[in-house]
C-alpha cells in the first residue's frame, strides 16, 4: 500500500465514489464514470483525467485490481478495462462509510442536519 491511503484520513470525493460504484460489481471506466454522476445526482461528473488518474493510484494503493474476466467481445469493446474492489478497498470504503456516519449522527446532535 502507498501513502495515498491513510486509514485516519477521509477518502477524495473521486476515490470514494468510485469505490461506490465498484460495491456493485466490475465495471469499466465509462460505466464507473457513469455511475457516480447517477449516485450524486450530477453534482460529481469525472472527466477522464481525473477518473483515470484517480483509478491508476487506486490501483497502486490495491484498493481496486483490473479484472482479467471479459464480457462477450461481440457484445463489448476490447479496448475497454474492467475494474473490481479489493479486499482491502472494500475495508477502506466500509470505514469510510463509518466515518461519514458518524460525522452525520454529530451533525444531527448538534441539529446542524434536521430530517424531516
Amino acid at each position: 500500500m502507498t501513502d495515498f491511503v491513510s486509514p485516519d484520513q477521509p477518502l477524495t470525493p473521486a476515490v470514494f465514489y468510485i469505490l461506490m460504484a465498484l460495491a456493485d460489481g466490475e465495471k469499466h471506466g465509462y460505466s464507473i464514470m457513469k455511475d457516480v454522476e447517477k449516485q450524486t445526482d450530477g453534482k460529481l461528473k469525472l472527466g477522464p483525467g481525473t477518473l483515470y488518474g484517480s483509478i491508476k493510484r487506486m490501483l497502486n494503493a490495491n484498493l481496486i485490481e483490473e479484472s482479467d474476466e471479459r464480457p462477450d467481445p461481440e457484445l463489448d469493446d476490447e479496448r475497454r478495462r474492467y475494474y473490481r474492489m479489493s479486499g482491502l478497498g472494500q475495508k477502506v470504503l466500509q470505514a469510510e462509510c463509518k466515518r461519514l456516519d458518524q460525522a452525520v449522527a454529530v451533525a444531527r446532535q448538534k441539529q446542524i442536519l434536521v430530517c424531516r
